[in-house]
């Protein structure tokens, strides 16, 4: 099974419109990837957290089979988790899952 992982720090509606959600809905569809995860990070959680657009990308993307998790350091400090909960979004410490992922040649892209 392949799976991309895709680490999402960005807080650009536009870039999250026309890259992110565009191509991980299409990578499911069109069977690119078995798996599409993205990991919540930075700038993209405050932005999730105050941008009703965002979140709607969020869900979307969630709707089209994505999996997310998101970085609990940063949603607290953006006050962003418990919308992110609501969303569907797994809210966990995630140095030490990020550093599996990377020790273990998974697919990672970051934006």
């Amino acid at each position: 099974m392949e799976r991309l992982n895709v680490l999402w720090t960005t807080n650009s509606v536009e870039t999250v419109e026309s890259f992110l959600a565009l191509y991980a809905g299409n990578s499911l569809k069109k069977g690119w990837w078995d798996e599409v995860h993205i990991i919540i990070w930075g700038g993209s959680t405050k932005a999730i957290g105050e941008d009703p657009k965002m979140q709607e990308l969020v869900k979307e993307m969630l709707n089209n089979g994505v999996t997310m998790e998101a970085c609990k350091h940063c949603s607290d400090r953006y006050n962003a988790s418990e919308i992110l909960a609501k969303l569907g979004v797994e809210v966990k410490y995630m140095g030490e899952p990020l550093t599996k992922y990377i020790k273990s040649g998974a697919n990672l892209i970051t934006l």
